[in-house]
């Protein structure tokens, strides 16, 4: 059905149309990284449904080989892509940066590129979440005429011919550009591409991944244009504005959406570096910890919406904006829907980022840091928050009385006025930690019912500021934390920092579930339903500790994807390697599939040229989270 009669059907219907944020894909395909412009991770496709899920098989498995050789680099390696499908062919990338073309029905390959990533040098991510399409719009069938845009975790933009993967040689020097030519390269690994880029007309627009706690003047965080045909830079944006010394991130790492039809572009921002200390960037640092409105086409602001001011936990806007439409007042509204770490979600109108429901600045505690200037109001919304906002003493969970013992105590030695409780050096609670609340994976959109799904994690950190006088001695006494948490220099600054998940041995203090799967109505402001998402089963337990008990609930890594046959698929799930299916309109469980490795990513779903729907999902594991490790693009499909 071409994409006007599906419009159409859906009027019929009474269904509200899908968000003007660009041409619409056509019906089968998928041939962006959340499937339209405006990452909506919604298909009308509903040939796999309720009645017939039971039948849903493997179709192909292909294996990108990303693991091999052997590399110290592995136990980083996250499969976080999500595939595209463009012109009959499929295209993901690999935590390494490789990416493979193949065919939509079979999973033969048909091409692959590798940018040769030095897999001898150190990175702070390993990861690629996707790759981007262009036409030059001509109908031509010449070399590069159609791109496969790739960004490199060694800070490349690449161009890629699509039909072969062979590097456009008009495209910067020899079909890449270098990303850390203009941004004070202070680290190499550290400044990264580990989204994928988004393009608007004959623009592909980046922002980058920053390591933003090494030191206080890290890297740009700016979000650049260039032309899809040379290469050259058309635009700049800094979202951090002059006056803050030499302070850096604040950066776009997660993906950013477009409206193409308002010239729009939708710019998710993270922390000023670094996290946890900020008496170096007094102020609420502007454009950070927001999404920003961009006009595509020459980078101008339009408006921004702050959710964080002064950001010291952490919380940077992670999930991409998604665009959805609302009715207000007989008319409907564009907006953005924003999801953040700490739970809440802001509606915003698209056109002048004014709330759509209201939000209230309220008092949060002060800092007893010297120098340290917490802002005084924090935004919150009054919609209700994705998840638990408090961790206390009396809450705390353990699989055995001297568990729960062990996290009251530890719960009680620590700073906890609730969210936005500064660190200091006694040590903070941040709840929701720095995952989340909702991490890069973001939220899908079912336009007909006017609902947000979205998974979202309630798992308790502690933060905990280090005198820099103190820090290498505790640093080297620390060493055996570092498999369960972090330290980190700061540098420049008065402090250093020790950040680590809440818990008791291996056993987290926050009580199940950690990971939940929501429905929101937004056009009401009002949940729908909770779900717990995943199962760690007794035999797995959590980081190899072996549970007496099921545990419901998991942390989650990654996004659902919402169909028109009333399904929502999600991986996600750490230690619980399967692809679950719930009903969209009341959240129950309909089917879990096994995967052969850690599902940490977003699966997507197309029409092949047999005439078939596929869901497909990159199940390699998350190396940071330890969960099952692999290189599999497993596609599945009704048995015939």
């Amino acid at each position: 059905m071409p994409a006007t009669a599906a419009l159409a059907l859906l009027a019929w219907r009474g269904a509200p149309a899908p968000p003007a944020s660009g041409p619409e894909p056509a019906p089968g395909d998928w041939p962006v990284y959340g499937h339209d412009a405006g990452g909506s991770r919604y298909s009308p496709l509903a040939d796999v449904n309720g009645g017939n899920v039971s039948r849903l098989e493997t179709a192909w498995t292909f294996h990108t080989g990303a693991l091999t050789p052997a590399s110290d680099l592995n136990r980083k390696a996250a499969f976080e892509a999500t595939p595209i499908l463009v012109d009959g062919t499929l295209f993901v990338s690999t935590p390494f940066s490789q990416v493979f073309a193949l065919d939509p029905v079979t999973g033969a390959p048909r091409w692959s590129f590798d940018p040769k990533v030095d897999r001898a040098r150190g990175y702070s991510e390993v990861t690629s979440r996707g790759v981007a399409a262009w036409r030059d719009g001509t109908g031509s069938t010449a070399a590069c005429s159609s791109r496969i845009f790739l960004g490199t975790i060694d800070a490349r933009l690449v161009a890629l011919d699509g039909r072969t993967g062979t590097p456009c040689a008009g495209f910067g020097r020899g079909g890449e550009v270098d990303l850390g030519q203009d941004v004070d390269l202070k680290d190499f690994g550290d400044y990264q591409l580990t989204s994928p880029p988004t393009v608007v007309g004959d623009l592909v627009i980046v922002g980058s991944s920053i390591g933003d706690n090494r030191r206080y003047d890290v890297e740009s965080g700016a979000v650049r244009a260039f032309d899809t045909r040379s290469g050259k830079l058309r635009w700049r944006w800094e979202p951090l504005r002059a006056g803050l010394g030499k302070t850096g991130a604040g950066n776009a790492w997660s993906a950013i959406t477009a409206d193409v039809a308002r010239d729009l572009v939708f710019v998710p921002t993270g922390s000023p570096s670094p996290d946890y200390y900020g008496g170096l960037r007094p102020g609420d640092d502007r454009d950070a910890n927001s999404v920003v409105a961009l006009r595509a086409s020459t980078g101008e602001r339009v408006w921004g919406f702050q959710v964080v001011h002064h950001d010291l936990w952490d919380y940077d806007v992670a999930a991409p904006p998604m665009l959805v439409s609302v009715t207000r007042d007989g008319r409907e509204v564009p907006a953005v829907a924003v999801n953040t770490k700490m739970g809440h979600f802001f509606l915003l109108d698209r056109e002048t980022g004014r709330p759509l429901f209201p939000v209230e600045e309220r008092p949060v505690p002060a800092s007893d840091i010297p120098g340290e200037a917490a802002s005084a109001t924090q935004p919150f919304p009054i919609t209700p928050a994705l998840t638990a906002q408090r961790l206390r003493p009396e809450d705390a969970w353990g699989l055995r009385p001297e568990d729960r013992e062990t996290c009251r105590r530890l719960l009680s030695t620590l700073r906890n006025e609730g969210m936005f409780t500064p660190p200091g050096v006694r040590g903070t609670v941040v709840f929701p930690g720095s995952v989340g609340g909702v991490n890069w994976g973001g939220a899908a959109w079912d336009p007909s019912r006017r609902l947000m799904i979205v998974a979202a994690d309630q798992l308790a950190w502690m933060v905990r500021l280090i005198p820099r006088e103190s820090y290498e001695s505790e640093r080297r006494s620390g060493a055996d934390n570092r498999l369960t948490g972090e330290f980190a220099r700061q540098e420049g600054t008065p402090y250093g920092m020790y950040r680590e998940s809440l818990r008791a041995g291996a056993v987290p203090c926050t009580p199940p579930p950690w990971g939940t799967l929501v429905a929101v109505d937004l056009q009401k402001g009002q949940k729908r339903w909770t779900v717990p998402l995943g199962r760690l089963r007794r035999d797995a337990g959590f980081r190899g500790v072996p549970f007496p008990i099921d545990v419901e609930g998991t942390i989650v890594m990654g996004s659902p994807l919402v169909t028109a046959g009333g399904l929502v698929f999600i991986s996600a799930t750490w230690f619980d390697d399967r692809l679950h299916v719930y009903d969209v309109e009341t959240g129950r469980l309909v089917r879990e599939i096994d995967l052969p490795a850690g599902g940490q990513a977003s699966p997507m779903t197309y029409r092949g040229r047999d005439g078939r729907q596929y869901v497909v999902i990159c199940a390699g594991g998350h190396g940071k989270a330890g969960t099952t490790p692999g290189d599999a693009v497993v596609a599945f499909a009704l048995a015939r």
